[in-house]
């Protein structure tokens, strides 16, 4: 039982960062523009709260100092995603090659600032990240306390945002015009609704959320930033997000399925017979899921019908 507890606490630590990128890649997709970018913005994230937070926790903020990292995160996140916003809505150019840019970019322009900062080392200095907040008498039960009651604060924000984020699209003014605009762009238009605005919006929501996702893995799971802090986390939640038909809810179970794939990775290593498997194959595990379950929702997922469609309002 407490094994169990112990495997479920760790797939929703694993799924947190990759529901905060799915959440995000829902926001810019929905609006027509495709994300491939999310890998980049969470590096981006990553990277800013691990520096973010080392300047609180030097500053003696304490337990604020995490808090301050998400915050990093999410600033630079927007910024980074508002690249891809100019080139695929503005300047009208391919919507992969401008988020695989921003991939390249991040993962170059991180590692040369992390060296330029901490004089020339590889990595972040280690950081105080967040600590587990066991939720008063919740926590005790069974299997389910210790796994979903006994987390991090970020895990708590995810499963929140996860129901916020469903309403605001499915059940307000804001989701329905978001989602007109992935749909039919022209129509949208001629009841009024900016395309191109409605588009920055989604692209920097998901460049905020894949901000504090990339944050997440550096003040819960690693502690520092370095080149392979996300190692194709953003590349799997653009997988759970097209598993879980760009839908928040569905988003959430293919993160936590993924999430589980990763707890169960760190567990295999723990058994005497998994010593006689190669440490590559077993690190191999969540990515040949990624790949299975990406083939298995080929023509099962019907993306938005104006996905990847720059717009021009002059020829409406």
């Amino acid at each position: 039982m407490e094994i169990l507890g112990q495997l479920l606490n760790t797939t929703l630590v694993f799924s947190t960062a990759l529901i905060f990128a799915a959440l995000g890649g829902i926001f810019s997709e929905r609006s027509g523009v495709v994300n491939i970018g999310l890998e980049g913005l969470m590096m981006f994230g990553a990277f800013a709260a691990a520096v973010g937070g080392y300047y609180a926790q030097e500053a003696g903020m304490g337990e604020w100092a995490p808090w301050v990292g998400v915050l990093s995160a999410m600033a630079v996140g927007v910024i980074g995603s508002l690249i891809h916003a100019v080139a695929s809505i503005t300047f009208k150019a391919d919507q992969t090659i401008s988020g695989t840019v921003i991939n390249f970019l991040a993962a170059g322009s991180t590692l040369y600032m992390v060296k330029l900062i901490f004089e020339g080392s590889g990595e972040t200095p280690l950081i105080d990240g967040f600590s587990k907040l066991p939720v008063p008498g919740l926590s005790k039960i069974p299997v389910i306390g210790e796994g979903i009651f006994n987390s991090y604060p970020t895990t708590y924000l995810a499963i929140i945002l996860v129901i916020v984020i469903y309403f605001v699209l499915f059940k307000t003014p804001f989701g329905l015009r978001l989602r007109a605009v992935g749909e039919h762009p022209s129509a949208a238009d001629t009841l009024g609704v900016n395309v191109n605005k409605m588009r920055y919006i989604g692209v920097m929501l998901s460049g905020l959320l894949a901000g504090i996702g990339g944050a997440t893995i550096t003040l819960t799971t690693t502690g520092t930033f370095a080149h392979n802090t996300i190692s194709g986390q953003g590349f799997i939640a653009i997988a759970a997000m097209i598993f879980g038909k760009w839908n928040p809810l569905g988003a959430f179970g293919a993160a936590v399925f993924f999430g589980l794939s990763q707890a169960i990775r760190n567990y295999v290593q723990l058994f005497e017979w998994s010593k006689n498997i190669p440490q590559e194959f077993i690190f191999m595990i969540p990515y040949v899921l990624t790949i299975i379950v990406l083939v298995s929702a080929v023509g099962r997922s019907s993306a938005p019908k104006a996905l990847g469609e720059p717009y021009d309002p002059s020829k409406r």
